[in-house]
């Protein structure tokens, strides 16, 4: 099979991003189906016949792929390059050629090549921040003439050139309908072929069968191979100066791997592959090399290792000292990138592995949303320690099921609630027990929009940003105000994400809380403002950085040079927790309660 699956030796891939390799395509061919699919769907949008003439602008990886698959539609092709060498491979399959870089003239050579009357169509393949290629496009179409844009250039149209023969334009998304449509991608819901007969899917399947019969040669296409340990390298080629076409990645094929994957048991999740000993860092003396005299450290297993974990997270805990034993990702590349940068002795695909991994006595969890709870409760059925990034879970039967599992598990629960501890909020928490009496919080959250199609936007992967964000800020208040949430209320402006709204909040003790999450504010307001009145008194946090006190006797303000959320103290208190066997850093009780109460707010 073949995929658009992550780099690993083993990948789970929803059902639509796959197709089957023929027999006779060897895996170094089957390996370029993603990236001919590029080009077959720029192709399909241009719409060519038997004998148009048509130009490919750049012939790079993909414009060589194109100018095959043209040539196998019954297309006379003309290319059009800088580097002689490519020009060499385009003429071999097929195309006359434009050396651009011995000042020839494209428009003019279309002309002859078209016999003076235009070309049909002008695929541009190209990678150029100038808007040439699209004029230069235009200039050489016949009346009525098409252009797609299937790599990136300028867009500054000139409406002359497309006005006087009625030119058509066109961006290629990438390789095919069902590309970022989560529906498809994710869920697996596939398009009726009745109605979109070329989806990604079935364009992966056109491209191996051409592969398959000859009609597509990918082999003169492979410039350069890297073992996967070398893969940095390999990107480094792609991104500097030097001529590349297409890098093979090729993986160590072990009788210990091979055979893993044979039997196709939980283990071919992924093989846990160790760093060379020049690559393992050694943990950072300090509290934690003293904890393990007395034999309790934090051995720290992270599964996941998207942006934020590897930009907040990691370093976070990094820092405390602890232990970094296994990271552990769906994308093999990320992984090992995250253990050669952070110290990690290993990198896997293996989560349940890593799960029942006796080594590891805690867990950090910082995965998509929807699986969370899944995570969560084998974690602490294995007996480990469990921090989750939020948010906990995304239903209350998820919540109901994490509840058990923590209460009979030798583990302690965290949720990654930060602004509870940092030190700004731990004054004001301060601060307000002297005040006495209820309490009464507005905080503001300009969120930004994000767009409805955004997988957090989803009930079902991220919950929605009640769930996914506004918890926080529901824990916050729930921890100033020292009081369970006994009523709350939302309000919402009419919007297609729901996602602008005031969530209001009452407290056992009387004091009430507003949330006023925003999705419609400018990026130039404060993200977040947290204003408290209590006693006649009151206090302003701006954004995390300025605190102010009104009325406060020996308090005005706390201002910090930067801003500080209290990610590293969230995750000191996590570790400290772990590695003293004290009590966890947020009462189970309070997650429970927080969690319930986003996700019904959130209509859950």
């Amino acid at each position: 099979m073949i995929s658009n699956g992550k780099h690993a030796e083993a990948v789970s891939v929803p059902v639509n991003l796959c197709a089957k390799v023929p027999d006779s395509v060897s895996d170094d061919e089957a390996a370029f189906t993603v990236v001919c699919a590029i080009g077959l769907q720029g192709i399909r949008l241009a719409q060519p016949t038997l004998g148009e003439a048509v130009v490919v602008t750049g012939l790079g990886l993909i414009g060589l792929v194109t100018v095959q698959l043209l040539r196998a539609q019954g297309c006379r092709v003309l290319g059009l390059d800088f580097d002689a060498d490519k020009l060499v491979l385009a003429k071999r399959m097929g195309a006359e050629v434009v050396d651009l870089a011995a000042g020839e003239d494209p428009v003019a050579a279309a002309q002859r090549f078209s016999r003076g009357r235009g070309v049909d169509a002008v695929l541009i393949t190209a990678s150029t921040k100038s808007n040439e290629p699209v004029h230069q496009a235009a200039q050489m179409c016949r009346k009525r003439g098409r252009i797609v844009l299937v790599g990136v250039t300028g867009l500054e149209l000139s409406r002359a050139d497309f006005f006087e023969k009625e030119l058509s334009f066109q961006v290629s998304c990438s390789y095919g309908p069902g590309r970022y449509d989560p529906s498809y991608e994710e869920k697996g819901n596939d398009y009726p072929v009745g109605f979109v007969r070329w989806t990604e899917q079935r364009n992966f399947e056109a491209v191996l069968d051409m592969m398959a019969d000859g009609r597509l040669d990918v082999k003169p296409l492979i410039s350069h191979r890297f073992a996967i340990d070398d893969a940095e390298g390999a990107y480094a080629l792609v991104g500097g100066a030097g001529p590349s076409l297409g890098i093979v990645l090729e993986y160590p094929q072990t009788e210990e791997s091979a055979l893993a994957v044979r039997r196709q048991t939980i283990a071919v999740v992924g093989i846990a592959s160790k760093l060379a000993p020049t690559e393992t860092a050694s943990t950072p003396p300090g509290r934690s090399e003293l904890a393990r005299e007395d034999g309790r450290h934090a051995s720290l297993a992270f599964v996941g290792s998207g942006n934020y974990a590897t930009a907040v997270l990691i370093p976070a805990f990094k820092a405390t000292g602890a232990r970094l034993k296994v990271v552990a990702s769906n994308a093999g590349v990320s992984g090992l990138h995250a253990a050669r940068k952070f110290g990690f002795e290993e990198t896997s695909t293996d989560t349940a592995g890593v799960l029942a991994d006796p080594d590891v006595n805690a867990v950090v969890i910082s995965t998509r949303h929807d699986s969370h709870a899944g995570l969560a409760i084998e974690a602490l059925k294995a007996g480990k320690h469990v921090f989750v990034e939020k948010p906990l879970c995304l239903t209350l039967g998820e919540l109901a099921a994490i509840e058990a599992a923590a209460a009979s598990s030798a583990g302690r629960l965290m949720v990654g609630f930060n602004r509870r501890f940092a030190p700004q909020v731990q004054r004001v928490k301060q601060l307000l027990a002297g005040a006495g009496g209820p309490k009464a919080f507005v905080m503001t959250v300009n969120a930004g929009a994000i767009p409805a199609e955004h997988w957090t936007q989803d009930s079902e992967i991220g919950g929605g940003r009640v769930v996914g964000e506004a918890c926080h800020f529901i824990d916050l208040l729930r921890f100033l105000a020292g009081a369970p949430i006994v009523e709350w209320r939302r309000m919402d402006m009419a919007a297609a994400t729901k996602d602008t709204l005031s969530l209001q909040l009452g407290f056992e003790d009387g004091s009430i809380g507003t949330v006023l999450y925003f999705a419609n504010g400018p990026k130039s307001f404060p993200k977040e403002r947290l204003e408290v009145f209590a006693g006649g008194r009151a206090l302003q946090l701006d954004n995390f950085r300025k605190l102010t006190g009104f009325g406060w006797p020996g308090f005005s303000k706390m201002n910090l040079w930067r801003q500080d959320k209290g990610q590293k103290a969230c995750a000191a208190a996590f570790v400290r927790a772990v590695e003293s066997g004290g009590p966890a850093p947020i009462p189970l009780d309070e997650l429970i309660e927080v969690a319930r109460v986003s996700i019904e707010a959130a209509g859950g």
